[in-house]
């Protein structure tokens, strides 16, 4: 490999949310972090290369993008998900989270019905909730190990709750599926009949594993454009997240409109000029960084399955089809999800994501995030191993 992922690079003291604030969330000092979706490792030099041009520069005023940023994004998404995005769809935003409020405020009108599907990404319960909408859950069914779609339900709950605005999650995260054409047709269509308006958050739709293939949810069918928005970002990708840049995929033009004026009724306007650097760059000389980086993950991915097999099998993986995220069924450490929290942090010494804050589909469930060096990801096993022999 040309880039070394096994580098273990310190990022104490760096003003990270991953390591420098644990007591400020309320967790020990000591926690070894495998949380929120960032990784351990540098990106791209292509990228810090042109960001570096870019600093020498020395003026950093008000920017935009020009042709050459929308052509380093068409060019992405047209040779890795064949999509042939148009220029005036895009919005650029800080962050995919930031769009599903907007999104939210654009398309429905306080107490009106929104739904999703969890357990899902804790960020869209409460932007649903904090604008005072209404949530209203589709959970995803656990079935021999593999989530599916409940299609009766999510058309019963549609019409008994007058749903405005459904957000799908695609890849998801935290149960790793990739969706396939006809499950993402399914939605399209249940929406359609009755009105309601789709956010796809597609934010991770650059890590599948072999064998699966993310699908673009305009690209479904092309009367899907009409009602539906769809939200991307290198962030995840590239280990951006702290440059604030998503591109946002409006076909339909009035729904570009509303989510505009969304926009500038909360005063944003400009992007972070070194946010649309790193992007560009990304696009358009990443694909190699990338691709060892999925390499390592598949071996990360390898590791974990087959630690938990060997020495903790009453935790169980849910298999991922996408994202870095790993979803763990810790049912059987009999545990309720206050004291499993207890016992991570106190006994584990981890910081995890608790499943109950994806909803409470989730309780049984801890969310790890991978892409760390594997030496970091041992220890973190061997950490839970240690503290699970303790309870016998």
């Amino acid at each position: 490999m040309k880039y070394d992922f096994d580098k273990i690079i310190k990022r104490q003291g760096t003003g990270c949310v991953k390591y420098d604030f644990p007591e400020e969330f309320g967790r020990p000092k000591d926690v070894l972090p495998l949380w929120v979706a960032d990784m351990d490792f540098p990106t791209s030099q292509a990228i810090l290369d042109r960001m570096t041009e870019r600093i020498q520069h020395g003026i950093f005023g008000y920017s935009n993008s020009d042709d050459n940023y929308f052509q380093a994004v068409y060019n992405w998404y047209k040779s890795n998900f064949n999509w042939e995005v148009q220029k005036e769809w895009l919005v650029k935003t800080p962050g995919v989270v930031f769009a599903l409020a907007m999104a939210v405020r654009a398309f429905t009108q306080e107490g009106d019905a929104i739904m999703i599907q969890q357990p899902v990404y804790y960020p869209f319960a409460r932007t649903i909730q904090n604008n005072k909408r209404k949530l209203v859950n589709n959970p995803l069914q656990l079935v021999d190990g593999h989530y599916e779609m409940d299609f009766a339900d999510m058309e019963e709950k549609i019409v008994k709750n007058q749903v405005k605005l459904f957000i799908l999650c695609s890849p998801h995260n935290p149960v790793g599926r990739v969706w396939k054409e006809w499950e993402l047709q399914k939605v399209g269509e249940i929406c359609r009949k009755y009105g309601v308006k789709i956010v796809s958050d597609e934010i991770h739709s650059d890590f599948t594993y072999p064998g699966h293939t993310h699908h673009v949810f305009t690209t479904i069918s092309e009367e899907f454009k009409d009602f539906s928005i769809v939200c991307t970002a290198p962030s995840k990708t590239f280990n951006l997240a702290g440059l604030q840049i998503s591109n946002i995929f409006i076909p339909n033009p009035d729904m570009r409109k509303a989510f505009i004026a969304a926009m500038d009724e909360v005063g944003y306007e400009e992007v972070n000029i070194m946010g649309m650097t790193a992007c560009q760059a990304a696009y358009e000389e990443g694909a190699e960084w990338l691709s060892e980086l999925k390499e390592y993950l598949c071996g990360n991915l390898e590791f974990v399955r087959t630690y938990l097999l060997e020495n903790l099998p009453q935790i169980k993986l849910i298999e991922p089809e996408g994202t870095y995220l790993l979803w763990l069924d810790c049912t059987e450490l009999g545990m309720s999800g206050k004291d499993r929290d207890e016992f991570m942090l106190h006994q584990a010494k981890l910081w995890l994501d608790t499943g109950s804050m994806f909803g409470k589909d989730g309780e049984n469930f801890e969310r790890v995030n991978i892409t760390c060096p594997r030496a970091v990801l041992k220890q973190a096993l061997d950490q839970l191993k240690a503290a699970c022999e303790q309870l016998k």
